[in-house]
């Protein structure tokens, strides 16, 4: 268990009143992960380099204290940028985006900087090598996420299949001698990836891989947390958005080994307390792209209803770190 910060309430203070016990277990690691920090500090670079307003196609990371955060320093917004004047600066989120998106801005004279994770670029450039060694691609997401569109814009249209199931992949148009090659959306649940990997391998004589795992290490040590906390309480809260891709996989893992009772909720006022009232022991996770503060209100709300007792429990030390993005 490590030393918790300050602002955590501990068991035994005057509350006037009796509350029943609540043992709280904060996942470590949780929250924010090294390509969010990245991508976060790049709008914040970008208004001190070049003052507001600074465009953000699209949500930087998929949570909204973050955007209304960056927005109240001066950060617009935009879905497309047709929508941002000619000359204007521009980040693109972490997602990634597809190739014509940045050369569409700078096309129009806008001065446009990538935020996309470095671990998402390694995606990119993984399926870019197998299309050009002659191989179908086969991407393992979900249709629609952001980060899949930016994927599949790396090649041309039709030549990667999305697929989120074993089934799926028996479904492919494809013959089962057709050189394949697969990568895998960084924030998909591990557990799920590994049995569509298998169904492609048992299905395709010649299959190929990416070089190490695509499944983000952020992803990967938050879901592991997870997983080993999940049969040990009584309920489990996940801090997160219901559109973030890796927060929904937070809430699946839990459920799925063990945990009685998980809530998906963007901070403390989203809380069913009704699902806590039996509760003795919670323990409380967080998105990669969720800010500490977020858990910090929960713990807060937790301790106006219980006497709370809060330990971290850490599963893996995270040292991970990208070089900031350079803007100038």
């Amino acid at each position: 268990m490590d030393p918790l910060p300050e602002q955590y309430p501990r068991q035994g203070m005057t509350r006037g009143r009796p509350l029943p016990p609540l043992r709280v277990l904060l996942a470590a690691p949780r929250g924010f992960c090294a390509g969010v920090r990245r991508a976060i500090d790049a709008v914040e670079q970008a208004l001190r380099r070049f003052g507001p307003p600074v465009f953000v196609r699209r949500a930087i990371v998929h949570n909204l204290a973050v955007v209304r955060s960056l927005e109240a320093k001066g950060a617009i917004f935009v879905e497309e940028l047709s929508e941002v004047p000619d000359g204007a600066v521009v980040i693109l989120s972490a997602h990634g985006v597809a190739r014509h998106v940045e050369a569409d801005g700078r096309n129009r004279g806008q001065r446009v900087f990538n935020a996309i994770c470095p671990l998402v670029a390694k995606v990119h450039q993984g399926v870019v090598r197998h299309h050009q060694d002659g191989r179908r691609v086969i991407l393992i997401g979900h249709e629609g996420h952001p980060e899949t569109i930016g994927t599949l814009g790396q090649l041309p249209e039709g030549a990667a299949f999305v697929v989120d199931s074993a089934e799926a992949v028996q479904m492919l148009d494809l013959d089962p001698g057709t050189p394949v090659a697969y990568a895998v959306q960084t924030t998909y649940s591990a557990d799920e990836a590994a049995a569509i990997v298998a169904a492609i391998e048992a299905r395709f004589s010649d299959a190929r891989g990416p070089r190490g795992s695509d499944i983000c290490y952020a992803t990967t040590n938050r879901q592991a947390a997870v997983r080993s906390l999940a049969p040990r309480v009584d309920a489990m809260i996940v801090a997160g958005e219901h559109f973030s891709s890796n927060a929904c996989r937070l809430a699946e893992v839990a459920s799925a080994f063990g945990c009685p009772s998980v809530q998906l909720v963007a901070d403390a006022s989203h809380v069913d307390w009704s699902l806590l009232t039996r509760s003795r022991i919670v323990a409380i996770t967080s998105a990669a792209s969720t800010p500490e503060a977020t858990v910090e209100g929960i713990v807060a709300a937790l301790a106006g209803r219980f006497d709370v007792q809060v330990e971290e429990v850490e599963h893996v030390a995270e040292t991970v770190s990208f070089k900031p993005l350079k803007i100038h």
